[in-house]
């Protein structure tokens, strides 16, 4: 019995992690994200590193705007 409950608790987790994501990468997630993006001081997602694989661009996103 408690093999039956120990295999449906680790199904349940593993579907649990196949959900997408609640953020779509196309619209704002803050209102200050969306006033910096109607003003073109945006700073871009995604960034591509030296072998050309995606990865999110944190140094250009957390960069103080009057620095950049």
């Amino acid at each position: 019995m408690r093999f039956a409950i120990g295999v449906l608790v680790l199904v349940c987790l593993g579907l649990g992690a196949c959900t997408k994501s609640p953020f779509y990468n196309k619209y704002p997630r803050t209102p200050y994200e969306r006033y910096q993006m109607l003003r073109g001081t945006d700073a871009p997602r995604t960034e591509y590193d030296s072998y050309g694989n995606p990865r999110p661009a944190l140094r250009a996103r957390l960069t103080p705007p009057d620095r950049q």
